[in-house]
C-alpha cells in the first residue's frame, strides 16, 4: 500500500480516483498518463479542483477545470477529470519547476522557479477576482503571468490562499496580497481596490510590526506569524469566531501553522497544538490528542499525523473526508478518527505528506523509497 490516497467530496472528480462519487475510506489516486516517480510533496485543493506537486516540481490536476483554475485544458467547459493530468501553463515555452501552489475556491496561483532557480514566476489561473484574469481563446483558458511581481531581487518564500484571496511571503519578509480584501484580510487597501474590495495586482501589506515567516488564510481572515523563537502573531480581517480577539500575542516555539475557513491551528515543537476559532462541528482539537508531528487544515476539518504514525481526522466530515464514522451532520466532534496507521502498513512504510481541502483529505504513503 503505497502512493497518494484520497477521501471525501468528489462530485467533480477532484479526488482523482477514477470516478465522481464521494468516498469515506482512502482510495489510491490514478493518473491519466505516466505516474510520477518522485514523491508528492504538496497538495492544494480548491472548491472542485486539486493540484498536486512532486519533489522535482511537476504539477498535476484533477476535478473541474471550467473556471480556468487547472491551467490550459482543451474543452475545459465540458471536461471534468477524474484522474490526475499534467498541469500545462504554456504551450509555447518550456517553464521551470513548480515551487509553490495555492488554490482559492475557483482559481489557482502557481509559482515557478526561473533560470536562476528562484521562485519568481507567478501565474494566476482562473477567475479574475484573484488577480490578472485568464485570457479566453476559443475553448482554451490561458493562465496569466504577473510581469512585475515579485519585486526585483526577491522571490516567493511561501504562498497561502483563502476563499478568494491570496497572500505571498517574500524571502525578505515582506507580505503581498491580492484578491478579495473587502473584509480587511489584505490590510488597508486605500485606492488599490475596486468598489467591491477586489485587488487585481499584488499590493504590499504595510505596518506589519515584525518580519513575517509564514501566512495562512481563513475564509475572510489572514494570520501572519514571525520566525520560531519570536512567534509574534498578527490577524487581519474580521473577528468572526474570535479569530482576532482569541488569538495569542505570540507562540515562540511553533513549528507548523495551518488554517481552516474558520480556525487557526499552530503545532508547537513539543507536539501539542494551540487552536482557536469556529467549533460548531468539532473543528477545534479534541481532548486527549497524542503528540503530533504534522497538521493540515481543510475547509472545516483537520488532519494530523501523530509521532507514532497514525493519521487522525476530526471536524466536519459529511462527505466522508473524516472517515466513515461520524455523528449527526457528519461531525467528528470531541474525538478523532484514524484514517491510516503505520501499524497496519508494511515494514518500511512512511507517511510523507498529508493534505486537507474543501471536504477532501489526502495521505501520501511510501514504502522502502518507492513512490507511486
Amino acid at each position: 500500500m503505497e502512493g497518494l490516497f484520497a477521501l471525501g467530496s468528489n462530485g467533480s472528480g477532484q479526488l482523482g480516483i477514477g470516478h465522481q462519487e464521494d468516498v469515506s475510506v482512502p482510495k489510491q489516486v490514478e493518473f491519466a498518463g505516466d505516474v510520477p516517480q518522485d514523491p508528492i510533496v504538496t497538495i492544494a485543493a480548491g472548491g472542485n479542483h486539486t493540484i498536486i506537486v512532486t519533489e522535482l516540481g511537476k504539477a498535476f490536476w484533477a476535478g473541474d477545470p471550467s473556471t480556468g483554475a487547472c491551467g490550459i485544458v482543451g474543452n475545459a467547459k465540458d471536461t471534468k477529470a477524474s484522474r490526475f493530468q499534467e498541469l500545462i501553463l504554456s504551450t509555447s515555452e518550456n517553464l521551470g519547476p513548480v515551487a509553490h501552489v495555492a488554490c482559492t475556491w475557483d482559481s489557482s496561483v502557481i509559482v515557478l522557479k526561473d533560470s536562476s532557480n528562484k521562485a519568481t514566476q507567478v501565474y494566476v489561473c482562473g477567475v479574475p477576482d484573484v488577480g490578472a484574469s485568464s485570457i479566453s481563446s476559443g475553448s482554451v483558458l490561458h493562465p496569466a503571468l504577473f510581469e512585475d511581481f515579485p519585486p526585483s531581487g526577491t522571490e516567493i518564500y511561501s504562498l497561502a490562499a483563502g476563499f478568494r484571496h491570496i497572500v505571498a511571503v517574500l524571502d525578505n519578509g515582506d507580505i503581498y496580497g491580492w484578491g478579495n480584501g473587502r473584509k480587511g484580510q489584505l490590510g488597508e487597501l486605500g485606492n488599490k481596490a475596486d468598489s467591491k474590495g477586489v485587488v487585481y495586482h499584488p499590493h504590499k501589506l504595510n505596518d506589519i510590526p515584525f518580519k513575517a515567516a509564514k501566512a495562512v488564510c481563513c475564509q475572510y481572515t489572514t494570520c501572519l506569524i514571525s520566525e520560531p523563537g519570536d512567534g509574534r502573531i498578527l490577524i487581519l480581517g474580521v473577528d468572526k469566531w474570535g479569530l482576532k480577539s482569541a488569538a495569542p500575542v505570540e507562540i515562540p516555539d511553533w513549528s507548523m501553522i495551518s488554517a481552516s475557513w474558520g480556525g487557526i491551528y499552530i503545532l508547537q515543537r513539543n507536539g501539542t497544538m494551540i487552536a482557536w476559532g469556529r467549533d460548531d462541528h468539532g473543528q477545534l482539537p479534541p481532548p486527549g490528542l497524542p503528540k503530533l508531528d504534522r497538521i493540515a487544515a481543510g475547509s472545516e476539518h483537520i488532519l494530523a499525523v501523530t509521532e507514532d504514525g497514525d493519521v487522525l481526522s476530526w471536524g466536519w466530515g459529511e462527505h466522508g473526508n473524516c472517515g466513515p464514522q461520524t455523528e449527526k451532520f457528519g461531525d467528528v466532534k470531541g474525538r478523532w478518527n484514524v484514517l491510516a496507521s503505520l501499524k497496519h502498513l508494511p515494514e518500511g512504510s512512511q507517511i510523507t505528506a498529508i493534505g486537507a481541502g474543501c471536504a477532501t483529505s489526502w495521505i501520501n504513503i511510501t514504502t522502502d523509497g518507492i513512490f507511486l
